[in-house]
């Protein structure tokens, strides 16, 4: 059983060392733990820091790509090298490593494919008032949505077995953690939660500049992933409320012109309700035809799994 902990990093020559000094030996289970880290175009000393540190594999981004690529090409790289469960962390120290045991736990024990690391936010001290009822809302939502039952969905602090690794495909540039629970939900991926605890904060977030930025670009992730996953259901209720409308708005037309004054002055009534009632059941026909192409995306997405298998089956094979 080979586990690789993969932590992306953006210019991280100081909090480095702390995070490396931090992962475990050893865990019970696991026959080889090696390290990973994703160098997202760090203009600091992050690589040969890494390399000093004794770092397995060193993946290296040219330009900063943002974290969801940089945990992409860090699961791709893990994947290649032959690990059978991937931790993701980060290169601030912001997760406490004693807790990567409890991680990969179900895992070992094959209760889940995904497990995520639940920081229990309401403990944190350096979140503000604020943050921390966002980030139960968040968390919330993604649940709604997702189906599944995870407390933190904002934890980058996660476990994935080589399958679910397989099978998830990170599509948006600005984070992976809310679009790959999601995913997992839609997948029927096997999802677990731990309870773990966070570090004092080293630095400030790197991710987003302030929280109304986090929260229009995590709005907009959660929105389009789920309408990937559930386009009939989105576009039938923007239809429904749309001809609806109208149709509320052509009856307060007919009383008018039945029992009022012949519908004199109520013109635009009329038009705006039309209107309504059109796009309405265009949003509809739009509904069916994403249907169509969400059902053909998903035979796309099985096909890459199976190219992946192949993929990994002949570098395997290569490295015997």
């Amino acid at each position: 059983m080979k586990l690789i902990i993969q932590m992306p990093c953006l210019n991280e020559e100081k909090t480095l060392p702390i995070t490396v000094a931090d992962l475990p030996k050893s865990i019970p289970g696991v026959d080889v733990i090696e390290t990973l880290i994703i160098d997202d175009g760090s203009t600091d000393h992050t690589i040969e820091v890494a390399r000093q540190l004794g770092v397995n594999h060193i993946v290296h981004l040219r330009n900063n790509k943002g974290l969801a690529e940089a945990f992409a090409a860090g699961m791709d790289a893990c994947l290649k090298q032959g690990a059978d469960i991937i931790v993701n962390t980060d290169g601030d120290n912001q997760y406490q490593g004693k807790y990567i045991a409890d991680l990969i736990k179900p895992i070992l024990n094959r209760e889940a494919h995904m497990v995520i690391g639940d920081r229990q936010v309401q403990k944190i001290a350096h979140f503000s008032f604020v943050k921390k009822k966002l980030q139960k809302l968040g968390s919330w939502v993604v649940r709604s949505l997702s189906g599944t039952k995870v407390p933190d969905a904002a934890s980058g602090f996660r476990a994935y077995s080589r399958e679910a690794a397989l099978h998830l495909n990170v599509i948006t540039k600005f984070t992976y953690t809310m679009e790959t629970i999601i995913q997992a939900g839609k997948k029927n991926i096997a999802t677990a939660s731990v309870p773990v605890e966070v570090n004092g904060k080293l630095r400030e977030s790197r991710l987003f500049t302030s929280i109304p930025v986090y929260l229009k670009r995590s709005i907009g992730t959660i929105l389009r992933i789920y309408t990937m996953y559930e386009p009939l259901r989105v576009f039938l209720a923007i239809a429904g409320f749309l001809f609806g409308t109208g149709a509320l708005i052509s009856m307060r037309f007919l009383y008018f012109y039945f029992w009022v004054d012949g519908g004199a002055g109520h013109i635009q009534s009329l038009i705006l309700s039309a209107v309504l009632m059109l796009l309405g059941i265009q949003f509809g026909v739009l509904g069916v035809v994403a249907d169509l192409i969400s059902g053909h995306r998903r035979l796309t997405e099985d096909t890459l799994y199976r190219v992946k298998k192949i993929e990994l089956y002949i570098n395997d094979k290569e490295k015997k």
